[in-house]
């Protein structure tokens, strides 16, 4: 674009290296700085949940602790309370030199072991028997009435240890009497410790004899105290052995021990306990359940002696997730400072590359708009349609050579002009009284006679628009110039090329109304001149047919009967011909019609007129289409009729009405029959009028359904075809509107 001021016009475009100082340094800085943010950013995350993460792990970890040692006191205190029962036994003792059997097992019911212990098979007494008193022991046993006192396992030994009471006396208790422990490793080890010790004493990992009848496969241990004459507990371990009457003994089962001794606050608790005396590494207990698919959170031991054993127990806590139930959150919580660094360093970098990318949009831009006003130059110095743009007060501010040429000025002459004075004074002003359309842009049409220097006025068509121009600058519009003046001569020529085509369509119309009227006129004389003669014919042939038949012999009646025959079938060509041009001149009234109810109406009156007939229909239901009803139903009652008699001599019979996929898409009606069909050959000649595949006297007819069928079908905006082969039966298959109108 062009300006009247003269420094304006030789202003140079933006350059676009003023940028290239900004779009270097600048955006780096920008990339470096959200790089260190989100660094920061990630650090402070990280340290903040490393803190909170220890805290919690010590935490968990003393709770964790704090449990063991309530696990390990509850197993001592449930032990104690074992020993406690043991030396109420002791206590019988003191009172009673050896009580009998029956006071013994009044004293355990009272203690109501079985309620208050469970893990325990009850209360025992094993007696303290050298080999020279065995024989005694046995006799006194039996004089007391307990029966026969067999200790078991044989051997001789030099001091037995045979159980003499356990209650309660359930079957497997009573098997156990008279089993000498003493004689057993483990059991001695513990007997001998009590005995020395003259203290309650617990055994190693044994199998109990109750369990070994039984079948069970448990851990077995039996907590003893000695008792001596007189109850006490002599000081010399000498006087020990020599005052020693036997063991009060416990017997229970470890795996119910433990359980009974957690009850249902520590159930979830994971340990091992493993007896750790005499050097050894015997696992005594573990707990069930499957092994866990993580590692424990934290491990704790715990190392204690109980009644001359040494007892270690190793806890596992749960993984960590359950162990410390707050670390998932811990863990989300870090998720989220990464996200949240993330997020920060996103919104960072699309700040800095938001800033480059507006600095090189800037730049190109800068660009852009020195090539399009190169672009808008070219195209306003090389158009062949004339152009000027003009200022607020409709002067000429700049023009192309092709605007010089039309109005016949030289290029610097226009310059400055006002462009209305350019042309007729009739026409007004542009644009404030310009006659022609405007859109929404504001651009206005208008064709306008322009004076010409030394020349005949020109018709040219005016495009104004609206345009902008640089800051500073007076522009306002875009005034396109085209020389119509050989359009508009051309077009008044085709205007009346119309006219005279319109005045030979006009002409053509009424010689076609006369032909019409002609072929009315036509048919009229068809319907009634012609019917005259042959009623003549007929009714004269009747008479001579009455009256002189005696005279005529056989071969005049043949034919005075073939005479009548020609008649009556010239009058049913001419009823077919007026019915068939009647098809052709009816008007159409369109209306949606239920093609599937009309075959069904016409089958049934088929049906009606032939009852004998056996044959098979198909009728596809709800055929909707938008024709005339009449003209449908005539066309329906040709193909339908033309199946019937075609089918005659096939049993049965099949008809069939339906629908299928046209070719080219959309639908095709189709009547398909399995009668007589045609040659494929000749299917030209079956829509003709009075033409005929079969002769009259094989299938009656007059020639001219299925040309009546042709025309309505046209009428309607539709085609038909007919498919067939000689003795299989044919197919016509047929296009109508649909409801909606469409084929």
């Amino acid at each position: 674009m062009t300006t009247n001021d003269p420094a304006a016009r030789a202003a140079p475009p933006h350059d676009p290296a003023a940028y290239s100082d900004l779009s270097g340094l600048t955006p780096r800085r920008g990339y470096l700085l959200a790089f260190i943010v989100f660094i920061v950013a990630l650090v402070l995350v990280l340290t903040a949940w490393r803190i909170a993460r220890d805290r919690e792990q010590r935490s968990a970890q003393a709770e964790f602790v704090a449990q063991t040692v309530q696990v390990t006191e509850l197993i001592q205190q449930r032990l104690v309370n074992y020993e406690l029962v043991a030396r109420g036994g002791v206590s019988l003792f003191a009172s009673v030199q050896r009580p009998t059997a029956a006071q013994w097992k009044a004293y355990v019911e009272g203690m109501n072991l079985q309620r208050r212990f469970p893990a325990t098979l009850g209360l025992g007494f094993t007696g303290y028997v050298p080999q020279r008193l065995l024989v005694q022991l046995q006799h006194e046993w039996r004089d007391a009435g307990y029966g026969l006192l067999t200790v078991r396992p044989f051997g001789q030994r030099e001091i037995y240890g045979p159980v003499l009471y356990l209650e309660p006396k359930t079957p497997a208790n009573v098997e156990t009497i008279g089993y000498d422990m003493f004689s057993e490793a483990t059991r001695h080890a513990a007997m001998e410790a009590a005995l020395e010790s003259g203290q309650a004493r617990l055994s190693g990992k044994i199998q109990l004899l109750q369990d070994k009848r039984e079948g069970v496969t448990s851990t077995g241990m039996i907590l003893v105290l000695p008792v001596y004459l007189g109850g006490g507990r002599p000081l010399n371990p000498s006087l020990r052995r020599a005052e020693m009457q036997g063991w009060v003994y416990v017997p229970f089962r470890m795996e119910k021990f433990v359980e009974m001794s957690l009850g249902k606050s520590h159930r979830d608790m994971r340990f091992r306990i493993y007896d750790d005396s005499a050097g050894r590494d015997t696992l005594l207990f573990r707990t069930a359940g499957p092994a866990p698919t993580q590692p424990a959170a934290f491990v704790h031991k715990a190392t204690f002696d109980v009644y001359g054993r040494t007892w270690r127990i190793e806890y596992e806590s749960p993984p960590i997730e359950e162990a410390a139930p707050r670390m998932q959150g811990l863990r989300n919580l870090f998720a989220l400072g990464i996200f949240s660094s993330l997020l920060l360093y996103g919104i960072a970098l699309v700040l800095a590359h938001t800033e480059s990318r507006a600095r090189q949009i800037a730049s190109r831009m800068t660009e852009d708009f020195r090539r399009s006003e190169t672009r808008f130059r070219s195209a306003m110095q090389y158009s062949a349609i004339g152009k000027a743009l003009l200022d607020s007060e409709g002067r000429i501010v700049d023009a192309n050579p092709a605007l010089a040429a039309i109005v016949g000025m030289e290029l610097p002459r226009l310059l400055d002009q006002r462009f209305d004075t350019l042309l007729e004074e009739e026409d007004g002003e542009l644009p404030a009284h310009a006659r022609g359309s405007s859109d929404e842009d504001g651009v206005l049409r208008a064709t306008r006679r322009l004076r010409r220097q030394h020349g005949v006025a020109r018709q040219v068509q005016l495009t104004y628009s609206p345009v902008p121009g640089k800051v500073g600058q007076d522009i306002t519009g875009l005034v396109q110039v085209e020389d119509v003046t050989e359009r508009l001569r051309a077009e008044a020529r085709v205007h009346a090329l119309n006219r005279t085509l319109e005045a030979r369509v006009a002409l053509r119309t009424r010689e076609l109304s006369q032909a019409n009227q002609e072929l009315e006129a036509f048919a009229y004389s068809v319907s009634h001149d012609l019917r005259a003669p042959l009623r003549a014919i007929d009714g004269f042939s009747r008479i001579l047919g009455e009256k002189y038949a005696d005279r005529l012999d056989e071969s005049g009646s043949g034919y005075l009967a073939r005479v009548r025959k020609a008649a009556a079938r010239m009058g049913d060509l001419i009823d077919a011909l007026l019915k068939m041009s009647r098809v052709t001149r009816s008007e159409l009234k369109h209306e949606s019609v239920d093609l599937s109810r009309v075959a069904n109406e016409l089958i049934e009156e088929l049906r009606m007129g032939d009852a004998q007939r056996e044959v098979e229909v198909r009728i596809e239901p709800g055929l909707q289409v938008v024709g005339d009803a009449p003209l449908l139903r005539n066309l329906l009652g040709n193909l339908l009729g033309n199946a019937w008699k075609f089918t005659r001599d096939r049993s049965p019979g099949l008809i069939e009405f339906g629908t299928t996929e046209a070719a080219g898409g959309g639908r095709e009606f189709f009547v398909r029959d399995n009668g007589t069909g045609f040659p494929q050959a000749y299917v030209d000649k079956l829509f003709r009028p009075f033409q005929r595949l079969h002769s009259v006297e094989d299938y009656a007819g007059h020639g001219i359904g299925l040309a009546s069928v042709k025309r309505i079908v046209e009428r309607h905006g539709g085609t038909i075809r007919a498919e067939g082969r000689e003795g299989e039966g044919a197919t016509f298959y047929f296009t109508l509107p649909r409801e909606g109108g469409h084929a």
